[in-house]
């Protein structure tokens, strides 16, 4: 086969991806079909700096090394060639050879597309052919400023969120439901909840299902188990024409053993850290990147600019963030290496993250990106120029924890750990914080949200009404895995479908009305949005309450306008509760999670009361509430 070793990898090119600012790496490593001296066919570049050789090898040679031998562009590292004749679906991988002789076939690191599981092999696929119809979605998102807009999150996962069916209506073990697919049906059902974006766990290339997509092999090529690159297309750009935003959950903080990926890639440790106590996670079987050499993290930045160019996605979701910040993270004494100051902080991860957030925020404003970052580092969510990392909004793992901790008390213990509930005040502002109720929480003899609620089974129902009501009142912006919506009894297991099943029994349609109700409430009252990530939107009216378990407090728009939240975390009814409010008049019930079309007791106000001319909470106006079991009630003044 007549290959040609000329390439339209330049001096320049090279040049800024030596220093780490070839932010578009993509547009040059990988596979590209190109017309090259009047021939079409398929360009083939990859970095392999300490190989001795490195040759293309594919369906079009036989997977003969021999045929398609690459050329290093002078002192770069990287190996090119072009193939004529070599068309899209062409299957391909490279053949290094490397240090010592150490031979092994590669999948390409910015490749595209690759082959289903088990299969390895990259393949040549064109990500331009695409006509994009989602204009519209793209000008709104640029007007929106999402610190002070509701956002509310659907996570899910595509391959267990719900699957093949046979004519039986027995669910298909072998089958995934294509992403065509699933724009038919998970577009109509997260309309009908009312949620404004969805939250992918990682779709980027992975060989093991259970890794649920975090032990990512192919950081550019969209997972082929549900469809093509177009398809995936299809449906964020569908999700788009119906007004949701797309975040996916990426993975720069690891990389897994396997032999076909970035680990050794040309007989050295390339990507990650040749020392150990640098380069590998140990409790997770992973490689750590080495974000000190200037082609790693310009791979990673080059990949975060790509699927906001290619795939309109609207948010990144970083993963393990907290891995990535510490030298010494989930390492005992020793099994480390402090940095040059002599500390445990990754200052090379530091750099990278910043740059990172500096490089995406400045080409795409209004995007949004999310730390999943699990300790009290400071100012994730505050620019560069402040000495913050400069992500956009941060996971508050805190809450999350104190809050199903006090969720799953017997209601008789609820009081006694009442500051579970408050210490979240004190710095609830001090980042732009999303409140996530996510797949970590569900997984793992975890068990659900639902069973993790004590009671009976109508107390169960209800306190997850109430955990999802203080969710979505408390500011931050929302969070809840698939399944939470609608109650599901068991917890999250990736090899089926959430429990549908459930869906026509009435507690469970209930509790998927109430989330419905709860998203059309929070999106349409900008108080419950507004100032989410400032301290102004947001006022106790009684926090003291402990012996009751009763909480109450005020959400306020940028105008001053208030709504007033009342929450009973006992099963005791509360009688002629006084709570003080800002004003007097008619205040109307806006939401009652206690309301019998939910599967609650009924008990409410009525639909709303006048405020007395009755000194309390240090207000001249106050109602006499009746707060129902276990029960979140939301009122304003009209």
């Amino acid at each position: 086969m007549t290959t040609s070793t000329r390439s339209f990898f330049s001096d320049f090119d090279a040049h800024l991806f030596s220093e780490g600012s070839h932010y578009r790496i993509y547009q040059k490593l990988g596979a590209h079909q190109i017309v090259m001296d009047g021939k079409k066919g398929t360009h083939f570049a990859v970095w392999a700096p300490n190989a001795e050789s490195v040759a293309v090898i594919g369906d079009f040679n036989d997977w003969n090394a021999a045929k398609c031998p690459m050329q290093m562009q002078g002192s770069t590292g990287v190996w090119t060639c072009f193939v004529p004749g070599v068309k899209e679906g062409a299957l391909y991988k490279y053949y290094v050879v490397g240090k010592h002789g150490v031979r092994a076939e590669k999948t390409d690191p910015v490749g595209f597309f690759a082959e289903t599981r088990p299969r390895t092999a990259s393949c040549v696929f064109d990500l331009d052919t695409y006509q994009w119809q989602d204009q519209k979605w793209l000008e709104k998102r640029e007007k929106t400023n999402h610190l002070e807009a509701p956002v509310s999150i659907y996570e899910l996962h595509l391959g267990s969120w719900m699957r093949e069916h046979d004519p039986d209506g027995v669910e298909r073990q072998d089958r995934f439901l294509t992403y065509r697919e699933l724009a038919d049906k998970l577009i109509p059902y997260v309309q009908e909840l009312g949620f404004t974006h969805v939250e992918m766990l990682p779709l980027s290339e992975h060989p093991l299902d259970r890794s649920w997509g975090y032990q990512t092999t192919g950081y550019f090529a969209a997972t082929s188990r549900f469809g093509t690159p177009t398809d995936l297309m299809y449906l964020i750009d569908k999700l788009h024409q119906a007004g949701i935003g797309v975040i996916m959950d990426w993975v720069p903080a690891h990389f897994p053993r396997d032999g076909h990926a970035l680990g050794l890639f040309d007989g050295t440790h390339l990507y990650e850290h040749a020392d150990p106590r640098q380069g590998e996670h140990r409790e997770w079987g992973t490689y750590v990147f080495n974000y000190g050499r200037y082609e790693v993290s310009n791979f990673l930045l080059s990949n975060a600019m790509f699927w906001f160019d290619k795939y309109h996605i609207d948010g990144l979701r970083t993963d393990a963030v907290a891995s990535m910040l510490y030298l010494d993270y989930a390492r005992e004494g020793g099994d480390w290496l402090p940095n040059q100051y002599g500390g445990r902080e990754n200052v090379e991860a530091i750099d990278f993250l910043r740059r990172l957030n500096e490089k995406v925020y400045l080409e795409y404003p209004s995007v949004m990106m999310i730390a999943e970052e699990s300790t009290a580092w400071p100012q994730v969510t505050r620019p560069t120029y402040l000495g913050g990392l400069g992500f956009g909004l941060k996971w508050d793992m805190g809450w999350m924890n104190d809050t199903l901790k006090y969720f799953q008390l017997d209601p008789v213990y609820r009081k006694f750990h009442h500051d579970k509930l408050t210490f979240r005040a004190i710095y609830s502002s001090s980042e732009n914080f999303i409140l996530p109720l996510s797949h970590d929480e569900v997984v793992h003899y975890k068990r659900s949200l639902l069973s993790k609620m004590p009671g009976d089974m109508w107390q169960q129902f209800a306190n997850l009404r109430l955990l999802l009501g203080y969710q979505y009142t408390t500011p931050g912006k929302k969070l809840l895995f698939m399944g939470g919506e609608f109650g599901q009894w068991i917890e999250w297991n990736e090899d089926q479908s959430i429990d549908w099943h459930l869906t026509q029994y009435f507690s469970h349609q209930g509790m998927q009305r109430f989330t419905a109700d709860l998203n059309k409430l929070y999106r349409d009252e900008p108080a419950l949005y507004e100032l989410d990530c400032h301290g102004h939107g947001f006022e106790w009216v009684d926090c003291q309450d402990a012996e009751q378990s009763i909480l109450t407090y005020l959400r306020k728009d940028k105008h001053g306008k208030s709504v007033l939240v009342a929450l009973n975390f006992t099963p005791v009814p509360r009688h002629n509760y006084r709570v003080g409010v800002p004003e007097g008049g008619y205040w109307k019930e806006l939401l009652n999670s206690d309301a019998g079309i939910y599967g609650g007791s009924n008990m409410g106000n009525n639909g709303g009361l006048y405020a007395d001319q009755y000194w309390h909470h240090g207000r001249h106006e106050s109602l006499n509430l009746t707060l129902p079991p276990l029960a979140m009630v939301i009122l304003k003044a009209q």
